[in-house]
């Protein structure tokens, strides 16, 4: 999903609903306060209900969203949502939240229920709610295959009894298809309690039972957190749960605990195992955890900084840097956590086939520079099979990845270098002819290497 930011700018649909209170010189009670959440389940039908705001997401295209009164699926308007095409200027998706100041009790209902059709077949990318721009605490979404007809879809609740004053009322983030824009409508946007929501299989880390190593002091994250429903027409739903909805459990709280966040934190060296269960049903898939104790930082770097380029390294001032992970499609699979330790931070890269760390804007000047230090670490064991590349990719004088005047520089390591749960330092000497805008570093397993987990800290060149 994309990173997103509000823009504070609002508009407000329809005028909020006045509560006057005469003669009454009490303040309400707590109790009264939380009974009188609407229960309320439309969010648009032929209009918006009352209080209902929308933001759309900074980086997106501001102006995609509109009434229409023309196409609908029943009554005398839909909601309209224009994607704009791959470059456009205004923005690069379509994308917002419809969200209430106050809250609603929607514990009563089991799904969020709508009418869509785009002028084109497509797959939205994100779509639910429970997205309200503070602790988006019980966020939930999807996605969904449109057609060119109108067709009814859902999205259950993971666990009703959790949303008794929940804000977010729908949300969405969809890009272009195949590089161009369209358009798609919703009609009848309304929570339901449809009775034919069933057989709850809630899953933690997609289901797999997975084993890991830990340090003392060093947080997890519990991902790939999914409800999946048996629905009336026979088929399942599955739907992505934000952690709130589940209570994780941790076999040894000596070692390990996790907060309702879904962080697991690491106390002390042994062994624990940490599930969930979600409205009371135990979640398919595990983390067995085993710490080893402390973990040690890489080495400071002790060069001048005025002989340093610095990618990523506490010890300097780091240049702008895109991104540490680019999630390349179709084929990448590694996942990359920010840790800090004592005020250190690093990079751990998991599930690991081949990453990039890319500072394109602008690229790096490394003319005067004449090597590159890398540190990184490998924790339990060194594969057997390690076959480890690094690839520097020079952008050339348009500056741009694959603008057909790149040049590469690429260094072979083999598992000789490695320790593990050692901090190793990879040094080696920029050899390309052009180096004055280098704005790429790929790290790749090669020739069926197996290596899935490791740690990055202190990327810069240097000269002599």
């Amino acid at each position: 999903m994309k990173n997103r930011k509000l823009i504070y700018s609002k508009i407000t649909f329809l005028l909020g609903l006045v509560l006057v209170l005469a003669g009454c010189e009490r303040e309400l009670s707590e109790e009264y306060k939380l009974a009188g959440f609407s229960k309320a389940g439309e969010i648009f039908i032929d209009g918006f209900t009352g209080g209902l705001d929308y933001f759309p997401y900074a980086d997106s295209y501001q102006e995609a969203f509109s009434v229409d009164t023309e196409t609908k699926y029943d009554g005398s308007a839909s909601m309209r949502f224009d994607v704009p095409n791959v470059g456009d200027p205004n923005g690069a998706y379509a994308g917002a939240i419809f969200r209430l100041e106050t809250g609603r009790d929607l514990s009563g209902y089991d799904a969020l229920t709508f009418w869509a059709k785009g002028t084109r077949a497509g797959v939205i990318n994100d779509i639910g709610f429970g997205q309200d721009f503070f602790e988006n605490k019980y966020q939930t979404n999807r996605s969904i295959q449109l057609t060119s007809n109108w067709r009814k879809y859902i999205i259950p609740i993971p666990d009703p009894a959790k949303l008794v004053q929940e804000r977010g009322m729908f949300w969405y983030a969809e890009g272009p298809e195949n590089g161009e824009g369209y358009s798609f409508w919703i009609d009848e946007l309304q929570f339901e309690k449809l009775g034919t929501i069933a057989q709850p299989q809630p899953a933690i880390f997609n289901g797999a039972d997975k084993t890991d190593g830990g340090f003392v002091g060093v947080d997890f994250a519990v991902t790939d957190l999914t409800q999946t429903f048996n629905t009336g027409s026979g088929s399942n739903i599955t739907v992505n749960a934000a952690p709130s909805y589940f209570s994780f459990k941790s076999s040894n709280e000596d070692v390990a605990f996790v907060n309702e966040s879904g962080i697991i934190s690491v106390v002390s060296e042994g062994t624990s195992k940490i599930t969930a269960t979600l409205g009371g049903v135990l979640a398919n898939g595990s983390l067995e955890l085993t710490s080893t104790g402390s973990f040690d930082l890489a080495p400071t770097p002790t060069r001048d900084a005025s002989k340093v380029i610095s990618i990523f390294s506490d010890s300097y001032t780091n240049v702008p840097v895109d991104f540490f992970n680019g999630y390349w499609e179709p084929f990448q699979t590694t996942l990359s956590s920010d840790l800090t330790i004592n005020g250190n931070n690093m990079i751990n890269y998991s599930e690991f086939n081949f990453v990039g760390n890319q500072f394109a804007n602008p690229t790096v000047d490394a003319s005067q520079k004449s090597n590159v230090h890398i540190n990184m670490y490998i924790p339990n064991s060194v594969p057997a099979d390690m076959d480890f590349l690094i690839t520097l990719v020079d952008f050339g004088a348009d500056k741009a990845d694959g603008g057909g005047d790149d040049t590469r520089e690429q260094i072979f390591f083999d598992k000789s270098l490695w320790v593990a749960d050692t901090w190793i330092t990879l040094e080696f000497p920029i050899t390309m002819t052009n180096k004055n805008n280098i704005g790429l570093i790929i790290y790749e397993n090669i020739n069926f290497s197996s290596l899935s987990n490791w740690y990055l800290d202190n990327v810069y060149f240097y000269e002599d």
